[in-house]
């Protein structure tokens, strides 16, 4: 028996690859409660920062991508125990078989790893935005989605260097130095993104606009959908999809309508000249009552403005609380409709247009 497992085949005793697929067909057939409590091992270190965290769901987030790595770190470095057969060892284009092999098991290996740091970012998220998701902080919201984003970024940027450095070969360093050189050219090129992502910090932290506000800027109108690294998402009153700079967003006249105290409305009244002082006292008198019969109406302000050389000029300003558009403009039609029947009843008309 011992002579068999010390046969060579392809430049590797028998029980060499006896072992290396034994250790692979086990960790294959136990990864899931490998991962499973490696898995618990994490969570019981996250959960003494976090201890309100959710482990059902922590475990079901992070158990198939640590699956995966264990599973492909085993066969890797199982694998990479094996001599490479030198007659399989052939050269393609300056490359040989052994070394293209040996690259990809590192790339597998590192996407791998980098598929599991970003699964545990989004948990993470997911467990700082339930402790946070609350109506009057949005903004809490915001970050974590922003800070989301901005550490998967960075996980990708790492993997790459890991890739250019372990895959393929090249030397980090002269590459930092490179890009060192070359800074101040590329922050020229780069420099409205730049300025971009300093407004994305300067939203966050000075919140004019949160996501779900209504805001004015430029000439659109519309609700913040997300607040990007460099743009923000706005759904304009059209139903349109548009993306502003978030530099424009921070060096415009911004109108967040969200914010707003109270809506105003406006009546105006050109009365003939010819309209009896009387009336217009009863006019200012009647729309006083039908505003302070309507509820949603907080103050409100009735007088003759102005004399012109054939009308009374009568303003009513009247405000409301922040109730939807909708009812607002039902209060709008009420008291219109009900001045029109005043007039007409009265018989007090309105002033011609010269």
């Amino acid at each position: 028996m011992d002579d068999i497992l010390n046969e060579v085949w392809l430049d590797n005793p028998l029980k060499m690859y006896v072992a290396v697929f034994a250790v692979i067909a086990l960790v294959y057939l136990f990864k899931k409660y490998v991962s499973h409590y490696m898995a618990i091992g994490i969570f019981n270190l996250i959960k003494k920062t976090w201890p309100n965290i959710d482990k059902k769901i922590f475990i079901e987030l992070l158990a198939k991508p640590l699956r995966t790595f264990i599973l492909t770190f085993t066969v890797v470095s199982s694998l990479h125990q094996l001599s490479f057969p030198e007659i399989l060892d052939i050269e393609i284009y300056r490359f040989s078989t052994a070394e293209m092999c040996s690259a990809v098991g590192k790339l597998l290996v590192i996407t791998s790893f980098i598929s599991l740091l970003l699964k545990l970012i989004e948990f993470l998220a997911f467990v700082l935005k339930n402790r946070t998701d609350l109506p009057h902080d949005p903004v809490s919201n915001q970050l974590i989605v922003f800070f989301k984003d901005f550490f998967k970024a960075v996980i990708v940027i790492l993997g790459i260097l890991l890739i250019l450095k372990f895959v393929i070969g090249y030397n980090i360093g002269s590459l930092v130095t490179g890009i060192s050189l070359v800074t101040a050219a590329v922050a020229l090129a780069l420099r409205e993104s730049l300025e971009n992502l300093i407004a994305s910090f300067v939203i966050f932290f000075d919140k004019p606009f949160t996501m779900g506000d209504t805001v004015k800027v430029h000439s659109f109108t519309g609700t913040v959908e997300k607040i990007g690294l460099r743009s923000t998402r706005i759904r304009t009153d059209q139903k349109t999809y548009i993306s502003v700079p978030n530099k424009q967003m921070v060096d415009s006249i911004l109108d967040n309508f969200s914010l707003r105290s109270q809506r105003r409305a406006d009546l105006r009244l050109e009365l003939a000249s010819t309209t009896p002082v009387e009336k217009v006292n009863e006019l200012t008198n009647f729309i006083n009552k039908v505003l302070q019969s309507e509820k949603p109406v907080e103050n409100q302000s009735v007088f003759m403005t102005d004399i012109s050389g054939n009308a009374y000029i009568v303003t009513a300003e009247y405000y409301t609380d922040v109730i939807p558009m909708a009812d607002f403009n039902k209060i709008k039609e009420t008291v219109n409709l009900a001045v029109v029947n005043w007039l007409e009843s009265n018989e007090v008309k309105l002033a011609e247009k010269k």
